[in-house]
């Protein structure tokens, strides 16, 4: 049988001597000089041997072609029994047009939550950075208006309004798929929703999307967590300059972030699961620090609220805390690129964790926000916090209690409260670079180009200038 071109690579075989006893008359099989020089042999037997090794060639030679010219076919195949192509293997730096068209269109993808903030961007940076890309199917609870205008491209898109509570609906999204990308997810901070429904969408969402990769083969999932599975904590220990290994305590109280370490922890611990067909489920996670970009809707909120006060906004907190951001576009790139490597270095990826970083610059949150708040038209009062801490932290625990009273009869859900007051004024910066040494990320996106973007996209907002 033709040997199957995206298998494991197998150790190389090196032929003996036939009547040699040491290693000096050994050869490649890819080598064409048979018998060895110098070999004493009689005719008959030399020639016995050049026939014999011409035909072993000829018959790897037409292998290796009958393996190449099978790629397409083995792969529409194969995916059934959940054994997909080597995303890897075929080139990590392809850029679109550059793909033979032998090799292209060959892979579904599905996005979960492809309609959301990150989503988007994972959606549309796969349909321009990923060359062999036949179907993305886009899995959301409310379907964006912008999706009518992808469809009209080359690669074919599936727009799949569902819920990921919903385990059916999940297990019929990911039939056929080769790769998962689970960005679906209740970001809630502010208590806008109860604990119970942040559960059943973040752990059992996702505990859902587990099953239905196993139940239907699909091999490989690449999870969307967050940098808070970590920190900050609510004791506003700071994690400085840390990476995937640095020791912190990661102690928390609120629903979002507990649901988020359940929820990676469920992704990792699912690495190496059999699935349908007898192959190994591939999983990792990857947590983005605070992410901002085009669509960011806090960064949104912000810029009206400093319209609505005359174009300020006033410090809450002190300059000298940092905080790690990153680009959007580049968190979708770094999706993009460990979809293509995870099973081509399963052994080295599957059931990792990675941070999503780029070179945007160490700031306080506010400082950061006024990096493109600033151009519009905004201006930060004081150099200082313009309230003392120990108010803050009053404030933030009545805001609390009112929102525990006021919960019967309407939804309060002010920005302050005691977890983004910690996260707010604790130190998480990050510095790590296991990602280019695991699959080779760099950011796609400088710094000046993601400012500049994000600037444009605040500027056409509804209610500037």
């Amino acid at each position: 049988l033709p040997k199957n071109p995206y298998s494991a690579p197998t150790q190389q075989v090196l032929l003996p001597h036939p009547h040699s006893t040491s290693s000096a008359g050994t050869r490649s099989p890819c080598s064409t000089e048979w018998p060895p020089e110098g070999a004493l042999w009689q005719g008959w037997e030399v020639e016995r041997w050049r026939l014999g090794w011409s035909l072993f060639l000829e018959w790897a030679r037409r292998e290796e072609e009958q393996a190449e010219g099978n790629c397409v076919a083995l792969a529409q195949e194969t995916h059934r029994t959940a054994s997909v192509p080597s995303l890897g293997a075929l080139g990590l730096w392809l850029q679109p047009g550059m793909a033979n068209s032998a090799q292209t269109q060959e892979l579904v993808y599905l996005v979960t939550g492809g309609c959301g903030f990150l989503g988007e961007h994972v959606v549309r940076m796969l349909l321009q950075r990923e060359p062999r890309l036949r179907e993305l199917r886009i899995f959301d609870l409310h379907l964006g208006p912008w999706l009518e205008e992808l469809k009209t491209g080359p690669v074919q898109v599936t727009a799949i309004q569902g819920d990921v509570t919903q385990a059916h609906e999940v297990a019929a999204a990911v039939a056929g798929a080769h790769v998962v990308i689970h960005t679906a997810g209740l970001v809630d901070v502010f208590g806008k929703t109860s604990p119970e429904t942040i559960h059943e969408v973040n752990v059992q969402g996702t505990q859902n999307v587990i099953e239905a990769c196993v139940q239907t083969g699909t091999r490989f999932l690449i999870y969307t967590s967050s940098m808070e599975v970590v920190g900050p904590n609510i004791k506003g220990q700071p994690f400085y300059r840390g990476n995937e290994n640095t020791p912190y305590e990661a102690v928390h109280r609120h629903p979002y972030p507990c649901s988020k370490a359940l929820a990676e922890r469920l992704v990792l611990e699912a690495n190496g699961r059999e699935v349908l067909g007898g192959l190994p489920l591939v999983t990792c996670a990857l947590r983005p620090t605070g992410i901002y970009g085009e669509g960011h809707q806090i960064m949104k909120d912000f810029y009206h609220q400093g319209l609505r006060l005359g174009g300020r906004l006033f410090r809450a907190i002190p300059a000298s805390v940092e905080h790690g951001r990153v680009y959007v576009g580049n968190v979708a790139w770094m999706h993009v690129l460990v979809a293509r490597e995870l099973e081509h270095r399963a052994a080295l990826m599957g059931g990792q964790v990675y941070f999503c970083y780029d070179n945007s610059p160490y700031k306080s949150y506010e400082d950061f926000n006024m990096e493109f708040l600033g151009p519009c038209g905004l201006r930060l009062v004081g150099t200082r916090p313009l309230m003392p801490y120990w108010l803050l932290v009053l404030l933030a625990a009545l805001n609390t209690l009112l929102q525990w009273l006021l919960r019967p009869l309407l939804l309060y859900a002010p920005l302050l409260n005691p977890y983004t007051l910690a996260v707010a004024n604790t130190t998480f910066t990050v510095s790590t670079d296991k990602a280019r040494r695991h699959f080779g990320y760099e950011p796609l996106f400088s710094w000046e180009e993601s400012r500049t973007r994000t600037i444009r996209w605040v500027q056409t907002t509804e209610g500037s200038g």
